[in-house]
């Protein structure tokens, strides 16, 4: 009679676990209305395994596709990607809080925990941050589709409304799909390049999406405030630095290739063209040149910059950019021969330190079991270099999306592999783990003697 309850109590006794679990609750829905015939334009069945990996990339704001957005999926599949996209980016748990708050429902304690838990907050003022969650999410959304439409409109008639808010919604969720492939299919925004509305739009939106709801909550109370927090500090730096010094990377790199910024007109066109990479490969899968022809350099340092990711508690993965920074001045601090991580004169907790670390090591351990996988598996039909490997299965982890073309080919396993990590990479590598690790009564803490290893 009381296993039942019990059960549910251990299933949903933890934030981490609860998070998780909704977000492969709404993986599944996803999955089902796929897999329905209204949803494809044939009007047939698709595959558990396609809608899977659709429903997860939707999900997961990741981008990576097996079939093309338009070409494959009906207007009703194309609007259940776009729900998928939605709920993903903000969360259902951020969503089903501030419906909560907006009803006038008191959240209790574990309420206000599975909330902060949510966005990445360790702030009291759960309330407001969600409100600002919610009306930063319309209002962006908003003007980004009213910019877009002033291009497809014209271009598409009434049904360029739809394109416009597609398409704001989904760089403003970092997701990267598009309906553009009506000509070719996965041309992403590449007949694009040379418009600064749609390619300035998109990329401010991914970038708006990226920072994180603490850090726009922040900016909005610098006025009254008169200061920022650390995090916000770590974000804006590491966002604008990353931005900047891989824009010079990829322009430096793919100056003279003609597949890709040697093919565009004028030396504008090619640095806008640059800074969009580098700002897409933040999480956010849009592409305005073609990737497959990218030199192994540009990947490699691509892949590089998707690793890092965005900032947490927002709608991109990665490690995010406070994980980079933390390890990237502890590694100074030890060479300098500091104890302590020092940023902008603040002192770093050692479990940050510690976390920083965990997370890395785990994405490194993801990323590289994938890509070894997918060039063991599909050697013999497909011929898939070690760099095109680690290129899509760290788009995957980072829920970034852009792809070097395996994602549409690969094999069963690599698939399913590719499905574990836009999972883990949305979650945060730590968050699911500890979802699936804690237990309801938390282990004594035992006073142990202290051992000495020599390092270096």
């Amino acid at each position: 009679m009381d296993r039942q309850p019990i059960r549910r109590s251990w299933l949903f006794s933890f934030p981490t676990r609860t998070i998780t679990l909704s977000f492969a609750a709404v993986i599944l829905v996803g999955t089902l209305l796929l897999m329905l015939p209204v949803s494809s334009r044939a009007g047939a069945f698709t595959p558990f395994l396609d809608c899977l990996f659709t429903a997860t990339s939707s999900t997961c704001v990741t981008g990576l596709v097996v079939h093309d957005t338009y070409a494959y999926w009906s207007a009703f599949g194309q609007c259940v990607i776009l729900a998928l996209i939605q709920i993903g980016g903000l969360g259902l748990v951020t969503l089903t809080t501030f419906f909560n708050i907006a009803i006038g429902r008191k959240l209790g304690l574990r309420g206000m925990h599975l909330a902060q838990e949510s966005v990445a907050s360790t702030g009291p003022d759960i309330n407001q941050l969600m409100k600002v969650v919610m009306i930063t999410a319309l209002t962006v959304e908003t003007a980004g589709a009213l910019l877009l439409a002033t291009v497809f409109v014209p271009e598409f008639g009434a049904e360029g409304i739809f394109i416009a808010v597609f398409t704001s919604v989904s760089a403003f969720c970092n997701a990267g799909f598009d309906i553009f492939g009506r000509a070719e299919p996965y041309v992403s925004l590449t007949g694009y390049v040379g418009n600064p509305i749609v390619v300035g739009t998109v990329g401010l939106l991914i970038i708006v999406g990226g920072i994180g709801f603490i850090v726009i909550h922040d900016l909005l109370q610098y006025r009254r405030t008169k200061k920022l927090l650390l995090h916000t500090r770590i974000v804006i730096v590491s966002t604008v630095s990353l931005i900047l010094v891989w824009m010079a990377f990829t322009a430096v790199c793919e100056w003279n290739n003609p597949f890709t910024l040697g093919g565009l007109s004028g030396t504008g066109e090619r640095l806008g063209a640059a800074w969009f990479h580098s700002v897409s490969c933040r999480t956010a899968g849009f592409n305005v040149f073609p990737l497959e022809p990218m030199h192994d350099i540009t990947k490699i340092l691509s892949s590089l910059l998707m690793f890092v990711g965005a900032a947490p508690g927002s709608t991109g993965g990665g490690i995010k950019c406070t994980t980079f920074a933390v390890i990237f001045m502890t590694v100074y601090s030890v060479v300098r021969g500091d104890e302590d991580t020092v940023i902008f004169r603040r002192k770093v907790e050692k479990s940050a330190v510690y976390k920083s670390l965990a997370v890395m090591i785990l994405g490194i351990l993801a990323v590289t079991i994938t890509a070894a996988c997918i060039v063991a598996t599909m050697s013999g039909t497909h011929a898939v270099t070690g760099v095109d490997a680690l290129f899509e299965s760290v788009s995957a982890f980072a829920t970034v999306g852009l792809s070097a073309g395996i994602s549409a080919v690969a094999s069963t396993l690599s698939r399913i592999l590719l499905i574990f990590e836009m999972y883990i990479g949305r979650l945060g590598p730590v968050t699911f783990f500890l979802a699936l690790a804690m237990r309801p009564t938390a282990n004594r803490k035992e006073i142990l003697p202290v051992g000495k290893i020599q390092i270096g």
